[in-house]
């Protein structure tokens, strides 16, 4: 039986000819990752013994070795990670694997014209994370006092009998929790915008919980950008600023990047 092949990114061939590939130990521990040209396209793979990484296998060790996926999965970032710090890359998701190396080349091949628009696009940018978190208890303390919504509800409760603003009053709390949302959503799509002016593309990705996390506050805002290289120091401090101006009122902001164009490439496997 032939051994498989892993796949961890595409590149322009050209940069493969001229920056030569460290040595990289492949996703078993042994082998080691090396160039598959591919025309103007080469691959950096490695290969697997077929008995041991075959896709029952793999399924069943994901589903239930969290041990092996942890250990698997920073494997396959960090060498994405480090590949893209050479090389302008289309990354490709955890575990791809074909079964020799035809399939593969049939199926760049087939991808040629698309991967080459997307090798354009890449070249000279970066991909760059923002999230951006909220003392929601503060905030909403700022909103309970500040909001014109919030306080026209108050004189009208006001003009009441006692009895009718005993069972207003309750309302006031559901009114201030969707005013919250109002304000943090407004707010945090001001900052996106204003970012997306001096990148290529800006994306909204989903928020995560605060048990991924790990932290106190609640992610308002999770977004992914396309930066040219020369807009990164100019992307990085308008977030300081913003950090700067809007901490105090219970904002926080986390930049990280650059990241492998996960977000702006695709690529049919």
């Amino acid at each position: 039986m032939s051994n498989l092949l892993y796949l961890y990114g595409l590149v322009p061939s050209h940069e493969a000819t001229t920056t030569p590939l460290p040595s990289i130990k492949g996703f078993d521990g042994e082998g080691i990752i090396y160039p598959l040209s591919i025309n103007e396209v080469t691959a950096f793979v490695c290969e697997l013994e077929a008995d041991q990484y075959s896709e029952e296998t793999i399924s069943n060790k994901i589903n239930n070795d969290m041990e092996w996926l942890q250990e698997k999965a920073f494997h396959h970032h960090e060498t994405v990670q480090q590949l893209a710090q050479q090389y302008t890359i289309v990354p490709l998701k955890f575990c791809t694997l074909y079964k020799n190396p035809d399939s593969l080349m049939q199926t760049v091949e087939s991808n040629n014209e698309k991967l080459s628009e997307t090798f354009k696009l890449l070249e000279g940018n970066e991909e760059w994370n923002l999230k951006i978190y909220c003392n929601d208890e503060e905030l909403k303390k700022q909103v309970s006092e500040s909001n014109t919504s919030i306080e026209a509800k108050r004189q009208e409760i006001s003009q009441l009998s006692p009895g009718r603003q005993f069972f207003e009053k309750k309302k006031i709390d559901e009114l201030i929790n969707q005013e919250l949302e109002n304000e943090k959503n407004l707010f945090c799509e001001e900052i996106h915008e204003k970012l997306q002016k001096i990148s290529l593309f800006g994306s909204i990705k989903k928020n995560w919980s605060k048990d991924v996390t790990g932290r106190k506050e609640k992610m308002a805002w999770n977004s992914v950008f396309l930066l040219p290289s020369a807009n990164v120091e100019e992307f990085i401090e308008e977030i300081k600023l913003d950090e700067e101006t809007y901490g105090v009122n219970g904002w926080d902001f986390e930049v990280s990047g650059p990241w492998p164009p996960y977000h702006f490439s695709s690529f049919t496997s």
